[in-house]
């Protein structure tokens, strides 16, 4: 069974009945090698063919699609139809035509990429795998195409005919029919490195950038002059999908560390940010850490997004919600704690007397759910405007690092329809880990390995998912051991000297620590060996974009990823009075930061010292 892109469920109700009926029949009879795009915008100019069809040794094939009936085509040649589809006269461009021209902007495109074309001999310049474009005619028999004498208008082997895509037409003979649409003397194959680089290039929102300085300088694919990066990362196939296909209503998705959550939102808060209009609400990400929501408005403000889409953590929306509508804000000699608390509580009380309006956004993200409070959710699901009724929560139990708790009874359980959360039917659960190596994610599960045990819920409830490592190796993470944590400094302060003079940027650097004091001591001895680094304290400290390394705790790492990470203190973890399972979970969250680099200090001796074999 070929993979639909996005899924039919997510498009049905906007293809034609022939459209719908080709993509049954090319998902059912297509083996499972086979991929399909429908209606994706496609390269730099953003071209809409109506399928494209990709195989590893058949190659690229562009589809366009034509429901009309033969009375329907008054005239055709080479160039042009005349239709009446309405009994009106209408000159259009040649189906086949269009498909041509489709396939040619896609081909241009790629041909700029020298790892896709051939290096050398008589086809040198030219794709390294087979391509080709071609009509389906979905009512339209081909002894009607014959009698009617189309083939003088469009090449006959280029067309597939409403008798050759019925439900009892043969697998093979479809499959036939496709690839007899392609130049017989084209030869190659697409590796799936060159899949990735073919993704790459036409769908230009499923790109990632390969570190967080990366996002500064997104590569513009309408620019012909610039050089194409030489690593190419894209999503995973089962990531575009279910992004492509997040439809209305609400949606939780479930998803380990590393899964990809957080670049599923991103891309659904493009799609909508670019079919606002300008009577549209605003769309809301929120999530719980400042330093994810500087990261996300930062990506929302490269790619223009910021007016359309707007990005805060919790707290911060919170006072803005109570000043844009003349509300009391907390006494500012409060306790830190008892002021978050109370600035809460004082917007639930004004949504509830309706002094601050419900229905605000046309949608509601939130990413790293599980931070969140659930009252707090509670309180956001009705900030969702009920016309659009678009709500996507994103969700990983494991990564709980903060002790919310339900407010009615002490317990952490809860039900997301208790919220208003209506996602029964519309949840999913991604259990792969693709941002670590291997050997990262081996490492951090020897600290959080009770807590990655598997437990299932039902639809509405909160299951704990165990990661599964994507198999990406990597260098194993380096484990260290000396005297004192200023050793313990100094030497991770030479690892990522030697990291930057091997090619890493500092700003894909990270001292994650696992508290203010480690997190001092480590900014201290970088400072003095003259690296360039940004320390978190406070609100506002935190720069995506900087090419410097970034000093922070472990709790405010979340939600962000590096090349390069360094974990200082971890011999001194769990801390005198901390829960084991707690500080275990803040050990996974800030492992799992690194994506391809891992040093972990484990001076003092501690539990999680003796778990990591030191």
């Amino acid at each position: 069974m070929a993979t639909l892109i996005p899924a039919l469920g997510a498009c049905t109700s906007r293809m034609t009945s022939g459209e719908r009926r080709l993509a049954e029949r090319l998902e059912s009879k297509l083996d499972d090698d086979y991929l399909l795009w429908y209606d994706v915008p496609v390269g730099p100019t953003h071209a809409h063919p109506d399928f494209v069809v990709i195989h590893p040794r058949r190659g690229l094939l562009v589809l366009e699609i034509k429901d009309w009936k033969l009375a329907t085509i008054q005239q055709a040649d080479k160039q042009s139809w005349t239709i009446i589809p309405d009994g009106i006269p209408k000159t259009v461009i040649n189906p086949l035509e269009q498909a041509r021209q489709y396939a040619h902007q896609v081909i241009d495109a790629l041909k700029r990429d020298r790892q896709l074309v051939q290096p050398e001999g008589k086809h040198q310049g030219q794709l390294a795998f087979p391509w080709s474009y071609g009509v389906v005619l979905t009512h339209i028999t081909r002894k009607q195409f014959k009698a009617a004498e189309l083939q003088h208008a469009i090449e006959p082997r280029r067309v597939l005919c409403q008798d050759e895509m019925l439900e009892s037409v043969d697998p093979e003979d479809l499959q036939s029919r496709l690839w007899d649409m392609f130049p017989y003397l084209m030869r190659g194959v697409m590796s799936l490195p060159m899949l990735d680089r073919v993704r790459w290039i036409m769908f230009p929102e499923v790109r990632v950038p390969d570190s967080i300085s990366a996002q500064a300088t997104l590569f513009d694919g309408s620019d012909t002059d610039a050089d194409l990066p030489g690593i190419m990362r894209v999503m995973d196939l089962q990531q575009e999908q279910l992004a492509r296909s997040l439809g209305d209503g609400h949606r939780v998705i479930h998803g380990v560390a590393g899964s990809g959550k957080t670049m599923i939102l991103g891309y659904r808060a493009e799609y909508l940010a670019k079919a606002c209009t300008p009577a549209s609400k605003p769309i809301l990400i929120l999530c719980y850490n400042e330093p994810l929501a500087v990261k996300l408005a930062s990506v929302m403000h490269t790619k223009g997004l910021a007016a359309q889409v707007h990005v805060r953590h919790f707290h911060k929306w919170c006072r803005d919600q109570l000043v844009a509508f003349g509300q009391t804000l907390p006494a500012n000699n409060m306790p830190v704690d008892l002021k978050m608390q109370d600035l809460v509580q004082r917007v639930i009380q004004g949504v509830s007397r309706q002094q601050i309006p419900s229905g605000q956004y046309q949608a509601v993200l939130i990413d790293e759910g599980h931070d969140f409070a659930p009252e707090w959710l509670k309180l956001v699901t009705q900030m969702v405007d009920p016309a659009s009724n678009s709500l996507l929560l994103l969700f990983d139990d494991a990564q709980s690092i903060y002790d919310r708790q339900h407010p009615r009874d002490g317990s952490k359980k809860f039900s997301f329809k208790s919220l208003g959360i209506q996602a029964q039917g519309r949840t999913t659960v991604l259990k792969i880990n693709y941002r670590n190596t291997r050997q990262i994610l081996q490492t951090a599960s020897l600290i959080a390995a009770d807590l990655l045990t598997a437990q299932d819920q039902d639809d509405d409830g909160i299951p704990l998912i165990q990661p599964v490592s994507c198999g990406r190796d990597g260098e194993p993470p380096l484990i260290i051991r000396l005297p004192s944590l200023r050793d313990e400094a100094s030497a991770m302060a030479d690892h990522l000297s030697t990291a930057h003079n091997e090619g890493h940027a500092w700003g894909d650097m990270a001292v994650l620590c696992p508290d203010h004091a480690t997190r001092d001591l480590c900014a201290q001895v970088l400072y003095q060996r003259k690296l360039p680094l940004e320390m978190r304290r406070s609100t506002g400290d935190f720069d995506p974009l900087s090419d410097k390394i970034k000093v922070m705790t472990m709790h405010a790492s979340k939600g962000l990823e590096f090349p390069v990470v360094a974990l200082p203190g971890v011999g001194h973890m769990p801390a005198q009075g901390q829960d084991e399972a707690e500080a275990a979970r803040v050990f996974y969250v800030a492992a799992t930061r690194a994506t391809t680099r891992l040093v972990i200090g484990v001076s003092g001796g501690g539990l999680f010292s003796e778990r990591l074999g030191q």
